[in-house]
């Protein structure tokens, strides 16, 4: 059975257009999603390579070329006048002092985002200049509140407890190969070995080798062990 034709939408979210629906002239023939991360290198002493830090992740990026035509079924009228209204979403909306953020639609597949950039080609002409062909080039960059991105917590960070397997390659990073490294791995600070240390009965941090097993507690577990002990030496 043949699935129905679904013509791809662009929904304004916000601002004084709030909810107009742009709809193309031809669906995307394809387009592609970016994903990427971003990492801090930190030079250690004695190693090579530096260590690689996750810090944060970065907004995927939507791309596409999408085609408008006025020649052949618009009677040979300004495609700019269609354009247009793609471009629009760049400029600044009076009511959000921002260009909008916006929803790109088709069928199963949607993406919140702002328009980060429109490359617009025109590639036919009237006898008299009129436009009536062009192809955009768009890119939308992905747009998440902060509530939103609270929502979805990361799955492995400083708040859970975690087992490392030191020198072991994990992602796109090693594994530290001393508490102190390791420390600065997972907390940004190296000051909390002895915590570790303490936390996994280390009494010589000197006799851990690569391939041994370390648990690295949730910071909060520092500051809890550390009010108890104030409270039995006080």
């Amino acid at each position: 059975m043949a699935t129905p034709l679904v013509k791809a939408i662009v929904k304004i979210l916000e601002g004084r257009n709030k909810n107009q629906e742009l709809t193309v002239h031809f669906n995307p023939t394809e387009y592609a999603v970016e994903y990427g991360a971003s990492f801090q290198e930190t030079p250690v002493p004695g190693l090579s390579n530096p260590i690689l830090q996750f810090v944060n992740g970065t907004a995927e990026v939507l791309t596409m070329d999408l085609l408008f035509d006025t020649y052949t079924d618009g009677g040979g009228r300004d495609v700019s006048d269609d354009t247009r209204q793609f471009t629009d979403m760049l400029t600044i909306d009076a009511d959000t002092h921002a260009p909008p953020r916006v929803e790109f639609k088709w069928g199963v597949f949607a993406f919140r985002a702002v328009v980060e950039k429109i490359s617009q080609r025109f590639t036919m002409f009237l006898g008299d200049g009129t436009p009536v062909r062009a192809n955009l080039s768009v890119t939308f960059k992905q747009y998440r509140t902060i509530a939103e991105q609270l929502e979805s917590p990361r799955r492995n960070s400083a708040d859970k407890t975690k087992q490392r397997v030191l020198g072991k390659v994990e992602g796109f990073r090693p594994t530290a190969v001393t508490l102190w490294q390791l420390s600065a791995q997972e907390y940004g600070e190296a000051r909390f070995w002895r915590q570790i240390a303490k936390y996994n009965r280390v009494e010589d941090p000197r006799t851990l080798k690569p391939g041994d097993v370390v648990l690295v507690p949730p910071l909060e577990e520092f500051s809890t062990r550390e009010s108890l002990s104030g409270r039995r030496n006080a």
